[in-house]
């Protein structure tokens, strides 16, 4: 069962065919890709979370698959496996088999978020405290 098409009420102009993709033929419909593919074979995973920030720590490498390639640019600054993710249109389960494969190849590194105090320093309310008093 294909999933309903959305209908313009009004059509406008008509898009030029899209240039088929090496070894597709013109007119064939593309199949999406199954995520197994993107993600390889399932082995063992790192120890990822949802929070669990990510860095790039080298330049993509010619022979890295799209999403590897896209991940490594998007990492630039730290980001969370949760961002990744969604950036990137994947689930969690396969972004933690793409992350460790990354991970394993040293061309990514993972640290976890920093975590702030629940309780703030009292010498340092006190000194705001003072701080204010004197204003």
């Amino acid at each position: 069962m294909s999933p309903p098409q959305r209908q313009r009420r009004h059509p406008t102009e008509q898009r030029p065919p899209q240039s088929p993709r090496p070894g597709e033929k013109p007119g064939e419909k593309k199949n999406p890709e199954r995520l197994f593919v993107v993600a390889g074979k399932d082995g063992e995973r790192a120890e990822l979370d949802l929070v669990t920030l990510i860095v790039a720590s080298a330049e993509p490498p010619p022979s890295a698959a799209p999403e590897q390639t896209a991940l490594l640019r998007l990492c630039t600054s730290p980001l969370s496996v949760a961002e990744l993710s969604a950036y990137l249109n994947l689930p969690f389960s396969t972004m933690t088999v793409l992350l460790t494969d990354m991970l394993t190849a040293e061309l990514v590194t993972a640290r976890d978020p920093i975590v702030r105090q629940a309780v703030a320093d009292r010498s340092l309310l006190e000194a705001v405290m003072h701080g204010l008093q004197r204003l």
